[in-house]
C-alpha cells in the first residue's frame, strides 16, 4: 500500500475528480517508491509456463493483491493453470455510468537457465546501474527502498518486464488514485493470463466460459515492448502466424552421387528452385495474389511516417546494408503478409556429410497474416503456386503408384492455426483508440508515437474473436529488455513512468 506521504493534501487534490498533468507525474513517482518492495516480492515467485504448482502460487498471491485494493478478484478455472480475473466498480458508478474497459495482462514467463544470467538467481531480483565501460554492475537492493531512485538504473529478474512489471504498474497506479481520491473514470476488468508464453491455446476457452462476466466496451493490453524512442506508445494491431512444413521428395531412399548423380533429380535442388520461385531479389512474395488485398491509403501512410524509426541505425543493429523492398519503410513492411523459411534439411552437412543424393528435403516456413490475409487463404494461394510448378502434392509419403506416375512430388502441411495466433486490427478512429490517443496527450502533453501494425504475433486475436471488442496495446517497458532471454530487466524511469500512463487511463472517462 501507498505511504500516507500520497494523502491528498500532499497533491493539493482533495476529493479531485482527476490529476492533471504535474499531479501525476508526482503521483507516478511516490507511487514507483511505495510498490518496489511488492514488486520485488512477486519476482520472486518462480512462474515458468510449464509448470503448474508456480503458476498456483502466482495466482494465489495475485488473487490476495487485487482483492486487498477491493477488488472483486478470483481464479478462473483452467486446468492446472488457472488465470486471474479480477473486477472494481467505483462507489460513484451507479450514479455515474461509465463503460467498461477489460485490462489484459499475463502472469506466466519464460523458462530460464540459470546459468546464464549474471547474478545469484533470476527469481532473485537485483538491482543494477551501468559503469562507465558500459557493462552492468549490481548495487545493494536497498538502494532501491531508499526514495533516491536513479531512472536508469534496472532492476534484473524473469518477468521484470514481460510481465509481471506491468502489473505491478497497474496495481501501484491504483493505489496512487485512490489516495488521490480520484475515482475510476470506467468500470475496471483484470484478466491476467497464465499461458501467454505458451501461446494462450486456452485464452478462448477461459473467455468463452466466463463470457459474460468478460465483457468489456474495449480492451487494453498491458504488454511489449515501447517504441525504440522511450516514446508513450500505443500499438493498434498485430500480425498473425501460420506455420507449414514442405517436402520435395526425390528417389525412394539415398543415392551414391556418383553412380547415380545426373540421371536421379536431387530434393535439395529442387526445393532450393521451388523456394526462389515463391520471393524475388528484392525480398517480395511473387505468389500471385499474395499482397493484393492490402490495401494502404494516405491516412494510414501518414500515421506509419510519423513513427520516429531510425532505419539507419536499425541497419547498423542488424548487420544488414539494405533491406527487402516489400514496404516503403519498416512500419509500412508490417502491413503486409509474410513469408520466411525458417529452416531447411536434406542430407548431412560438415563431418557428416556423404556423397549421396538425399531422399527427401524438407523446409519449415512461416507465414506472417494480416487481417486482410487469413492464414487458409495464403495456404491456398502456396498449394496453388506449388502446382503450377509441376508438383503433384500428396498427403504423408507417396505411394509406389504416385512414385511411378508423377516426375516431381511434394507434400504440404499446415498446422492448425489457433485464435490466439490470429491477426488483429483496430482503427485507428474507434473509439477506444480516441480514447487511448487523448489520455497520452493529457499525461505527456504531447501525441504518442502510433504503430498501425507491429509485425510479431501476441495472443489478441482469441480474446478479439470471442468478445468481438477492439483493443490497444499499450507497451509500458523499455525496447531493450532482453524479455524471453536471459539477463531480462526494467528500466526504472519505464516503471514509473508506467505507473503515471496506468493512472492516466485509469482516470480518463472512455465516452
Amino acid at each position: 500500500m501507498l505511504a500516507a506521504s500520497l494523502a491528498l493534501a500532499s497533491l493539493g487534490a482533495a476529493n479531485a475528480a482527476s490529476l492533471d498533468r504535474t499531479q501525476l507525474a508526482q503521483s507516478a513517482d511516490k507511487a514507483a517508491n511505495a510498490s518496489y518492495r511488492e514488486w520485488v516480492e512477486l519476482l520472486a515467485i518462480p512462474n515458468d509456463a510449464t509448470v503448474p504448482a508456480d503458476i498456483q502460487k502466482n495466482v494465489d498471491w495475485l488473487v490476495k493483491a487485487f482483492s486487498r485494493r477491493g477488488f472483486q478478484a478470483r481464479a478462473l478455472a483452467n486446468g492446472d493453470k488457472p488465470m486471474v480475473y479480477a473486477e472494481f466498480q467505483a462507489p460513484g458508478a451507479s450514479s455515474t455510468p461509465r463503460k467498461t474497459v477489460l485490462f489484459y495482462m499475463h502472469l506466466d514467463g519464460q523458462s530460464v537457465t540459470a546459468s546464464q544470467w549474471a547474478q545469484k538467481s533470476p527469481w532473485e531480483a537485483t538491482l543494477k546501474a551501468r559503469s562507465s565501460d558500459g557493462k552492468w554492475e549490481a548495487l545493494p537492493l536497498d538502494k532501491l527502498y531508499g526514495g533516491q531512485v536513479d531512472p536508469e538504473w534496472r532492476l534484473f529478474a524473469r518477468s521484470s518486464s514481460d510481465d509481471k512489471g506491468p502489473i505491478v504498474m497497474f496495481l501501484a497506479a491504483f493505489d496512487a488514485l485512490k489516495a488521490a481520491g480520484v475515482e475510476p473514470g470506467v468500470n475496471i476488468k483484470v484478466l491476467l493470463d497464465s499461458e501467454e508464453e505458451k501461446g494462450s491455446p486456452s485464452l478462448g476457452k477461459v473467455i468463452g466460459e466466463n463470457l459474460e462476466a468478460l465483457r468489456n466496451d474495449g480492451m487494453v493490453i498491458f504488454d511489449g515492448p515501447m517504441h525504440q524512442s522511450n516514446q508513450p506508445t500505443l500499438v493498434f494491431g498485430n500480425r498473425g502466424i501460420q506455420l507449414v512444413q514442405l517436402k520435395v521428395f526425390g528417389a525412394s531412399q539415398g543415392l551414391h552421387s556418383g553412380h547415380y548423380g545426373n540421371y536421379s533429380a536431387n530434393p535439395a535442388q529442387r526445393m532450393a528452385s521451388l523456394l526462389a520461385s515463391m520471393k524475388d531479389d528484392n525480398g517480395r512474395v511473387t505468389i500471385p495474389g499474395y499482397y493484393t488485398p492490402v490495401k494502404i491509403d494516405d491516412r494510414a501512410r501518414k500515421i506509419m511516417a510519423a513513427v520516429p524509426d531510425d532505419e539507419a541505425a536499425l541497419k547498423r543493429r542488424l548487420g544488414i546494408a539494405s533491406t527487402e523492398k516489400v514496404g516503403a519503410n519498416y512500419q509500412e513492411a508490417m502491413q503486409y503478409p509474410s513469408l520466411n523459411v525458417r529452416g531447411i534439411v536434406a542430407g548431412d552437412v560438415g563431418p557428416k556429410a556423404r556423397t549421396i543424393i538425399p531422399e527427401v528435403a524438407i523446409a519449415d516456413i512461416d507465414l506472417r497474416t494480416v487481417p486482410e490475409t487469413p492464414p487458409e487463404t495464403l495456404v491456398a494461394l502456396l498449394r496453388k503456386h506449388i502446382e503450377k510448378q509441376g508438383y503433384h502434392l500428396v498427403n504423408g509419403e507417396p505411394t509406389a503408384e504416385e512414385r511411378a506416375r508423377y516426375p516431381k512430388l511434394a507434400a504440404l502441411t499446415a498446422d492448425e492455426v489457433s485464435a490466439s495466433s490470429s491477426a488483429a486490427r483496430t482503427d485507428l478512429e474507434a473509439p477506444v483508440s480516441r480514447w487511448l490517443q487523448g489520455v497520452m496527450n493529457d499525461t505527456y502533453g504531447k501525441p504518442p508515437v502510433q504503430i498501425r501494425m507491429m509485425g510479431g504475433t501476441v495472443p489478441t486475436g482469441a480474446a478479439v474473436q470471442a468478445l468481438k471488442s477492439p483493443f490497444v496495446i499499450v507497451p509500458l517497458v523499455n525496447a531493450d529488455n532482453n524479455q524471453h532471454s536471459f539477463d531480462e530487466n526494467m528500466r526504472l524511469g519505464n516503471y514509473r513512468d508506467g505507473i503515471r500512463t496506468v493512472m492516466g487511463i485509469l482516470q480518463t472517462p472512455f465516452k
